[in-house]
């Protein structure tokens, strides 16, 4: 959505800010873990391990490559380039940075940790209109669990940032009290596109080329996720969990629902705890952000889409800066009507991140 269509009373759900080195980390680090850093030639990756390549025409939109660094290192710059520039009422930061991190547990949860005090101090404390999406380490459910009871009360957290690319789903039984922590906290689940290297984008195995690891966020990996999460009783069992999918696209989602309604029906039997048509569950449970926006050129056809998605219901506004997904935004604005526009940029966003 271009920066013409958001108003004051806009809530961004997804701005993307990362640390410049671990320089900006140490002050949050143990001596431990900073000599740690240092003895192990470690560095934080500015393009997620590959995730976000520079020179990709999708990494950064024009105005963000002008800027000189993308995404945002600091509150000042976040202002100049989306706060004060779009309007904005309130935006959630996203930090993927700790997303392609080596697999030692232990690592990751000082390097989570680090990143969410960093947030906390630099970030929400300078400016009230951010809120923030805190980290948790993947590789150590009891570790996650802790990291979210430490400052998952942070009136500025309001999301459980997790990667949408796991080496298991996320409605595996062992994730059960990282969502439900995060649940009895009232903070919404965010599963974010792209995640740990070695895991695959596709259930076939590793991807060969970037345009297949690219689609596989959305085309493969969020729309196992959501089959996962309805199918094993998340929602039963925590009946209050939101999850928001975020950079996952959501044009792939009326498909789905059918398929999964249909199927559901005949084989209902081996997942009793699903009492009612996914597709419900789903509405009542999920999110997912505008961008990207994968719709077709033709203007009648955009509109089915979104009529089929229940847009006005279901998206949320997200500009993910500094990324740049071409003009599915301007094609989706194009074809919303003022109340379904309010509605997305506004009450839904604030209304499920709970922001006044």
């Amino acid at each position: 959505m271009t920066s013409a269509a958001v108003t004051t009373a806009a809530v961004d759900t997804e701005v993307h800010c990362a640390p410049d080195s671990f320089t900006d980390l140490e002050p949050y680090l143990d001596s431990y873990w900073r000599n740690y850093v240092v003895e192990s030639g470690l560095s934080l990756s500015p393009t997620q391990g590959g995730a976000y390549p520079p020179q990709a025409p999708t990494s950064a939109t024009a105005s963000a490559r002008a800027a000189g660094v993308f995404p945002p290192r600091n509150v000042e710059r976040l202002r100049a380039e989306v706060l004060d520039a779009r309007g904005l009422r309130a935006a959630v930061l996203t930090c993927t940075s700790t997303f392609p991190c080596n697999r030692n547990p232990y690592y990751e949860t000082a390097l989570t940790r680090a990143v969410n005090d960093w947030l906390a101090t630099e970030w929400l404390a300078s400016d009230d209109r951010l809120r923030a999406s805190m980290v948790v380490p993947t590789l150590d459910t009891d570790a996650a669990v802790a990291e979210i009871e430490r400052i998952g009360d942070h009136p500025g957290i309001v999301q459980v940032l997790l990667p949408v690319r796991t080496d298991a789903p996320w409605g595996n039984r062992r994730h059960r009290p990282l969502l439900r922590a995060a649940a009895e906290r009232g903070l919404v689940v965010g599963l974010h596109a792209w995640g740990r290297i070695a895991n695959a984008a596709s259930s076939t195995g590793l991807t060969h080329t970037y345009l297949e690891d690219y689609l596989g966020n959305s085309q493969v990996v969020a729309q196992a996720q959501v089959t996962s999460l309805v199918a094993e009783g998340v929602f039963t069992e925590l009946p209050n969990l939101r999850v928001s999918l975020l950079e996952c696209g959501f044009s792939w989602l009326p498909a789905l629902l059918w398929r999964f309604d249909k199927d559901w029906k005949g084989v209902w039997r081996e997942v009793p705890w699903v009492r009612a048509k996914p597709s419900e569950i789903v509405r009542e449970h999920l999110r997912l952000t505008t961008s990207p926006s994968h719709l077709p050129r033709d203007p009648a056809q955009a509109r089915e889409v979104l009529d089929l998605v229940d847009a006005k219901s279901m998206l949320l506004y997200a500009s993910d800066y500094p990324h740049d997904h071409g003009g599915g935004h301007d094609r989706l604005l194009a074809a919303l009507t003022p109340e379904e526009t309010e509605a997305i940029c506004g009450g839904n966003p604030a209304g499920w991140y709970g922001i006044d």
